[in-house]
C-alpha cells in the first residue's frame, strides 16, 4: 500500500498509526502549515505542505505514488479544496485503487429522532452540510469519471483518546445539556480505523454510516463518565437558556437515529466499542480522565 492522505488529522492519524503495525511500503499526506509538516517528517511520514488556496508541485508529485488515497479535509464555501486544486491529477492516477472520504451523517438533517440509513434521501440544514452534500456529489462524479471506486463514509460524532467526556470532565469543560428527545451517535476512532481499513481491503464503492449501535441523549453520556470517575454529574442545563456558539447550537437541530447495518454487512465491520459505555471504560482504563494507566 502507498497511502496518501489530505489532512493529518485527529481520525486519519489514528489510521496511520494501525496501518504502520500491519505494514505500509510508504505514507505521505498533507498538513496546512510547515512547523506541522517538519513535526510529522520526523514522525516518518512524507508530509507536504497544503492550504487549499493552490495547487501544489509537491502533492501531485505525491500522488503519482499513490494506490490508496485518504480524503479528510472538510469543504469550504467554494468548494472541496482538494478537487479545487488537484481533481485532475487524481483523476489521472493510473495507480490509484481505492479512494476513501471522511464525510458526516450531518447530511441527513433534521428527522426528528427517527431512523436513518444510507437510502434516506440527504436533506441538510446547516452550511457546513450543504457543503458536505456537495462535496460528496463531487468526489461521486470523479470517482465515476475515474472509474476507480469510493467509499463514502459519514462519520457520527468523534470521541477517543484526548477527545471525550472524562477528560472533558476532569479539566472542567463538561456540561450537562439537555434538550428534550434529542439523541446523538457517536463513534470511537478506533472504530473509524476500522471503517477505513476495511473500505480500502474490500475496495468498497458506496456511501457507509460509520456510527455506534445506539443513539442516546448526549446528557447521558456525561452522567455515565461522571459515575466511572466518582464524581457528581454536572448540573443539567436547559437547552433553551444554555450559551451557546451558533455552530455548537446547530448541531441540536439536527435530531436522528442513524443506522449502521451496511457498515457491518457490507464492509465486515465488528465495532470494537458498540457503544459508549464501552468506549468510556476502555479510555478509562487508559487513564482518560485521571484513571488508571
Amino acid at each position: 500500500m502507498h497511502l496518501f492522505v489530505f489532512g493529518l488529522g485527529y481520525s486519519s492519524m489514528a489510521y496511520i498509526a494501525r496501518r504502520r503495525r500491519t505494514g505500509a511500503a510508504w505514507i505521505g499526506g498533507t498538513a496546512r502549515t510547515q512547523d506541522k509538516v517538519e513535526e510529522l517528517r520526523a514522525a516518518g511520514i512524507d508530509a507536504v505542505l497544503f492550504d487549499g488556496k493552490g495547487a501544489s508541485a509537491e502533492v501531485a508529485a505525491c500522488l503519482r505514488r499513490t494506490t490508496h488515497l485518504l480524503v479528510s479535509i472538510p469543504p469550504g464555501p467554494a468548494g472541496d479544496p482538494v478537487l479545487l486544486d488537484h481533481a485532475e491529477d487524481i483523476a489521472a492516477l493510473e495507480s490509484l485503487r481505492s479512494i476513501a472520504y471522511l464525510s458526516t451523517v450531518g447530511v441527513y438533517g433534521d428527522h426528528g429522532g427517527a431512523w436513518v440509513d444510507e437510502e434516506t434521501p440527504e436533506r441538510p440544514v446547516s452550511a457546513r452540510s450543504v457543503q458536505r452534500v456537495a462535496a460528496e456529489t463531487a468526489w461521486r462524479n470523479l470517482s465515476l469519471g475515474a472509474r476507480r471506486p469510493l467509499a463514502i463514509l459519514r462519520l457520527a460524532g468523534i470521541y477517543g483518546p484526548g477527545r471525550n467526556a472524562l477528560a472533558n470532565i476532569a479539566d472542567g469543560t463538561a456540561r450537562r445539556l439537555v434538550k428534550p428527545g434529542q439523541v446523538f451517535n457517536r463513534i470511537h476512532v478506533a472504530d473509524i480505523t476500522s471503517a477505513i481499513g476495511a473500505a480500502f481491503t474490500r475496495t468498497a464503492d458506496g456511501v457507509f454510516n460509520v456510527t455506534d449501535d445506539e443513539p442516546c441523549p448526549p446528557q447521558d453520556v456525561v452522567a455515565h463518565a461522571a459515575a466511572l470517575l466518582g464524581v457528581p454529574p454536572p448540573p443539567e442545563i436547559p437547552f433553551d437558556t444554555a450559551d451557546l456558539s451558533p455552530m455548537a447550537r446547530s448541531f441540536y437541530g439536527e435530531n436522528k437515529r442513524v443506522a449502521n447495518g451496511k457498515m457491518k454487512a457490507e464492509l465486515g465491520v465488528r465495532l470494537r466499542y458498540p457503544t459508549y459505555r464501552e468506549g468510556l471504560a476502555a479510555l478509562l482504563a487508559e487513564g482518560e480522565g485521571g484513571g488508571p494507566r
